[in-house]
């Protein structure tokens, strides 16, 4: 047992918010409505494949894995069920959330990201961005819904988002890629060989 080696989650994690994020962000720029794809990838990639990383992140003993990709993997069920809800006959009678309602969502989920992202101070630049750019894109989704703001907001949002979650494809991939090579292919910027370096 002490030769058994457990696959990495990360990458899986970081392409199922980032490729999600991306087409949900495509929407927000006006590029097309609200549609089935974007709900669908909301469940079984953006959220389940998030959780399921997140239960391999608990496994390997990565508590900030553990939290992020269950975390972000269920905000994605509760985005679906927000958009769902009000249209199912199951749960009665339920009122649409109002722009008041989805900007606290908003930001509460940015706050949670800020605080997320001061986990990241001693990994890697790339991770780092990711988070960042995250906490923006709840904050600027918040004010959005303060606001009822115009379309260019929305444009500039979405375009803030897709690079938000393209950053984080980026590092998904070169994760699974530099393993494979057993060399660095595409580089993530670690903050410790920095520091070794120094």
């Amino acid at each position: 047992m002490s030769n058994y080696k457990l696959a990495n989650p990360a990458p899986l994690g970081l392409l199922a918010f980032g490729l999600t994020t991306v087409l949900l962000n495509l929407h927000n720029s006006g590029m097309y409505p609200l549609n089935s794809m974007i709900l669908a990838m909301g469940i079984a990639y953006g959220g389940l494949a998030q959780i399921i990383a997140g239960i391999m992140e608990y496994r390997r003993g990565n508590t900030f894995g553990t939290v992020a990709f269950t975390s972000y993997g269920l905000f994605w069920w509760s985005l679906i069920l927000l958009i769902l809800i009000p249209n199912m006959s199951t749960f009665g009678v339920v009122t649409p959330t109002d722009n008041i309602a989805m900007a606290a969502y908003f930001l509460m989920w940015g706050i949670f990201t800020c605080g997320m992202t001061l986990g990241t101070l001693k990994t890697n630049r790339n991770l780092q961005f990711v988070f960042i750019s995250l906490t923006i894109l709840f904050f600027m989704l918040a004010i959005g819904e303060i606001y009822d703001s115009s379309k260019w907001f929305n444009i500039i949002t979405g375009i803030e988002g897709i690079i938000c979650g393209l950053s984080a494809v980026y590092l998904g991939l070169a994760e699974v890629i530099n393993e494979a090579n057993k060399k660095t292919i595409l580089p993530i910027c670690p903050i410790q060989e920095e520091k070794t370096a120094q």
